[in-house]
């Protein structure tokens, strides 16, 4: 067999050991789904030559602006920007923020040339800011192309994707942050136990998700890299979650029950990653990716819109510091009656990461304001999320994180009725700490997502519409985006005179009377819970909190 024809920037001493190339030579598929599943079983992965066509096939048939550098420019221009400069000398763009080039078995003149393409990409984009994975994308972009100038342009290609519904890199400071409280809200939902785990030995966990990009463009072997890399030039940037959060669960497997170290964990993931080829092939990678039954694409970029619209008001537009989370608890100024500063830190490891950054503002207490649910409601209007937290004579302590303004509940006219989202959950913390999210993220087999179309619409919580596509669309998780079998499975929060309740259906997860002295906890089909204390309960202590963004104190 004649070994496989890479080009002048690739070391082919270390290439034949890394690919073989053993696979097909043409791909006459033209459908989408038959292209995704193929993708997905490494139709091209085995042949090198094959995989070159693919990716120019894929990258040409990216919709893109009508302006877009292509090769000529790449000519026109590069002589202009090297000069004189040694290639070796180049400096790195500002917007791969010290990311180093992988290697990915290139040698010295391929090197060379992804800082050329890289400066010349920087020269034609002055709008990219921020982009980190774009070194990793040239240098295996190069593997695939004739010349410089062909990587060039097929890299342009992915930067100047113009369809809103294909999002390919992040290009912004802004929408790197976002991705990366994306991953943590993904991790959070998906990867519990690995969650519990980065929670526990990590002095900020916000820190140790902020790396999920490298682990994917950077830190992976080169076999590895382009598995994924085949997947994602055909399905987008989805799969990038899926992946990680698969990395994050090898790792866990591997990992959990040996000692970790605070300010080592985020390069012991990283560690692991670079030789994940000794424990994990690309396939069983990719396997444990798919696996993971994450939200629709839809109900992930409403996400990713929610943390952008919290960064831009929090003024985080730009790279800097971020406030570690566990100073979001501040152990001099918290005061719970029901909970300490350490199962507070627990508390918030769960909610979303936009809001995992604020402080907890207390905004009820029994013991101050009395034991009224009338003043409870005065005392959380305006406030949006709360914590509610609940504690038995019997010392049992137990809660809900709850996403929507209890004002809302004044829309059904005194009657009883439930709003909120899926974002909402149930706990409890004593006698032992278990955690109960809505049934459809473990089990999504109960429901279609709604097509992107049916949710754009005037939003549930009766704001006018606007141009802005966040504002036009209902929140992340809302029910109306999720073909439910019923009613009873978005039974989310509820408010009356005379009475609280928090999941319906079959049961409440939590029903509190108007005098906040008695209350009952039992199996719900919204959270699929069990009773979260005494089924049957004296209240000792009623709070709740609200979330504080540190620069309005």
């Amino acid at each position: 067999m004649d070994p496989p024809g890479y080009n002048c920037f690739v070391d082919r001493d270390r290439m034949d050991a890394a690919v073989q190339d053993l696979g097909p030579k043409e791909l006459s598929c033209t459908e989408p789904q038959e292209l995704k599943q193929l993708a997905r079983q490494g139709y091209w992965a085995r042949s090198y030559a094959l995989r070159g066509k693919v990716y120019q096939r894929l990258i040409r048939d990216i919709p893109c602006r009508t302006v877009t550098p292509d090769a000529s420019v790449y000519s026109d221009i590069v002589g202009k920007i090297v000069g004189k400069h040694s290639s070796s000398s180049l400096p790195l763009p500002e917007f791969v923020d010290n990311t180093q080039v992988p290697s990915y078995c290139l040698n010295a003149r391929g090197e060379d040339a992804v800082r050329k393409i890289l400066l010349c990409i920087a020269n034609q984009f002055p709008d990219v800011s921020f982009c980190p994975a774009l070194p990793a994308v040239v240098a295996l972009l190069l593997h695939y192309s004739t010349d410089e100038a062909q990587c060039f342009e097929n890299a342009c290609r992915i930067l100047a994707c113009n369809d809103p519904s294909r999002k390919l890199v992040d290009q912004s400071f802004l929408a790197f942050e976002s991705s990366c409280m994306t991953f943590g809200d993904l991790v959070n939902k998906y990867c519990q136990a690995a969650h519990k785990l980065m929670v526990a030995v990590s002095e900020d966990v916000l820190q140790v998700y902020a790396d999920w990009q490298r682990w994917l463009f950077g830190e992976l072997p080169l076999g590895h890299f382009a598995r994924v890399f085949d997947v994602f030039l055909v399905e987008g940037y989805k799969v990038l979650y899926r992946v990680a959060l698969a990395i994050l669960k090898f790792f866990h497997k591997v990992r959990a029950g040996q000692p970790l170290e605070s300010d080592s964990v985020k390069q012991d993931i990283r560690t692991f990653v670079r030789d994940i080829a000794k424990t994990v092939s690309p396939e069983k990678l990719l396997e444990k990716a798919f696996a993971i039954r994450l939200f629709s694409r839809k109900e992930i970029q409403l996400l990713q819109m929610a943390n952008e619209k919290a960064l831009k008001q929090k003024g985080i537009t730009v790279k800097q510091k971020r406030q570690f989370v566990h100073l979001a608890v501040h152990a001099e100024n918290f005061h719970s009656e029901i909970v300490s500063v350490k199962e507070m830190r627990d508390i918030w490891s769960w909610v979303p990461e936009r809001f995992a950054l604020c402080q907890p503002l207390l905004l009820f207490s029994s013991l101050q304001h009395g034991y009224s649910l009338t003043r409870f409601y005065f005392q959380c209007e305006g406030h949006e999320p709360t914590l509610l937290l609940i504690k038995t004579t019997q010392k049992e302590v137990c809660g809900a994180y709850l996403s929507t303004d209890w004002s809302e509940r004044n829309k059904f006219g005194g009657k009883v009725g439930f709003f909120g989202t899926g974002e909402c959950f149930v706990f409890r913390l004593q006698p032992e700490v278990q955690r109960y999210e809505w049934v459809v993220i473990k089990h999504p087999e109960l429901t279609k997502p709604v097509s992107l179309e049916a949710a754009a619409a005037p939003s549930l919580l009766g704001r006018p519409t606007s141009s802005d596509p966040a504002d036009r669309l209902s929140p992340f998780l809302s029910a109306r985006h999720f073909n439910l079998p019923s009613k009873t499975e978005s039974m989310f929060m509820a408010g009356g005179n005379d009475c609280l309740i928090v999941g319906g259906g079959g049961g409440q997860a939590l029903y509190i009377d108007g005098d906040l002295n008695r209350g009952r906890t039992g199996h719900c089909d919204t959270f699929n819970n069990q009773p979260l204390c005494s089924e049957n309960f004296l209240i000792a202590a009623v709070e709740a909190w609200g979330f504080q963004d540190p620069d309005t104190q």
